[in-house]
């Protein structure tokens, strides 16, 4: 009980700017404390607003206050630090380069938990915890830590862009609307967001049904694949057998034909599989795509929604899937029949026999290529 009434001491009298221990204590007219250096840099960075403001309540104070030693809270830290308080703060998350960095804390900043599309402004956990216990700060819109918040701010009035034109399709703010986009068609971001939402819903739809579809044809082309190898197989199985009682008349033609069915088999197999891999690579763009779309959707930011949605929903190509057809399972047993012809006729059609396999194999490569 003792150790959580210390820890209690020791962080009633922390910055919650530095989230140390308090250095020549200061305290603002709105009864909040801070380190005087962390505030007056604090101040310093908000004086491009020309209203300082706590970082904690938000309170806004005209003029500047002056800053002035709270003796008080000044000798009752002192009394903490002699007491053996001045442990190190608990570890802290510190914003890396890559990460949103909490633009209330000074010095090595925290990163931040979440961004304001009210006060534009990314908090830590705890200077984010007043827009968790002032009634208005609760009305405000948290989105994930953002890195582009600037880009709310209209460049030409300085507001925030809360506005969407669809006669020029562009984000802008309230002071837009009666300058260069009055008359305009001029609704809510949110409003067209929602709209934007539901065309975004049925492209998405569109691609999970193309992805669908060419994943059936990739299941077809593989069925064929394997039926043309099965067929292949047979068929020189079964040339084998006839040519072997034939072997002394017709072995030189047994090759051949051998030859032949086996560079139809590579040529009906080299078809498929590329007609396979295009449907492969084109499945995977979909998804890429559908990828892209679902990150688009998933944006919490209205305004970088509608940023993003011209490039990232631009979707060329066939709103509807081609199919692949299969061809008939049976590629072979013609030659197959030839052949048991040519053992019947034996030496005296042997020459003209022959002539028709290779014709009837040929025919078939042309008949496919014509499909």
């Amino acid at each position: 009980m003792a150790q959580k009434g210390v820890q209690l001491n020791r962080e009633s009298f922390s910055c919650s700017i530095c989230l140390d221990l308090l250095k020549d204590p200061v305290t603002i007219p709105c009864g909040h404390s801070y380190c005087m250096k962390c505030i007056e840099d604090f101040w310093d960075e908000e004086d491009k607003r020309k209203i300082p403001s706590c970082p904690e309540c938000r309170k806004t104070f005209t003029p500047r206050p002056v800053l002035v030693k709270n003796i008080m809270l000044a000798t009752l830290v002192e009394q903490l630090k002699m007491s053996g308080l001045q442990a190190s703060p608990a570890d802290h998350s510190y914003a890396g380069p890559e990460d949103v960095a909490c633009d209330v804390c000074t010095g090595r900043k925290l990163k931040a938990r979440k961004s304001c599309l009210i006060c534009l402004v990314s908090y830590c956990e705890k200077h984010l915890q007043p827009h968790y216990d002032v009634a208005q700060l609760k009305k405000h819109q948290l989105v994930e830590p953002s890195k582009k918040l600037h880009e709310n701010i209209c460049s030409r009035h300085d507001e925030v862009m809360k506005m969407f034109c669809r006669t020029d399709q562009q984000i802008i703010c309230y002071v837009c609307t009666v300058d260069e986009h009055k008359g305009h068609n001029i609704v809510s971001a949110a409003l067209e967001r929602s709209e934007k939402q539901k065309e975004l819903q049925v492209k998405q739809e569109n691609i999970q049904q193309r992805i669908q579809d060419r994943e059936k044809d990739v299941k077809l082309l593989q069925q064929e694949l394997e039926a043309i190898n099965v067929s292949a197989d047979k068929t020189v199985e079964d040339s084998e057998k006839i040519f072997t009682q034939l072997i002394q008349l017709i072995q030189k033609r047994s090759s051949e034909v051998k030859q032949q069915i086996r560079s139809q088999q590579e040529t009906e197999a080299s078809r498929v599989k590329e007609l396979q891999e295009k449907l492969e690579q084109e499945i995977a763009e979909l998804k890429r795509k559908e990828a892209e779309l679902k990150q688009l959707s998933d944006t919490e930011d209205h305004n970088q929604f509608l940023h993003n949605y011209p490039s990232v929903s631009a979707f060329s190509g066939s709103p509807h899937s081609s199919s692949t057809r299969a061809h008939p399972l049976r590629y072979f047993e013609d030659v197959t029949a030839a052949v048991s012809e040519l053992r019947d006729k034996l030496q005296d059609i042997l020459r003209d026999t022959g002539t028709n396999i290779f014709l009837k194999v040929t025919e078939r490569q042309t008949a496919e290529q014509c499909e």
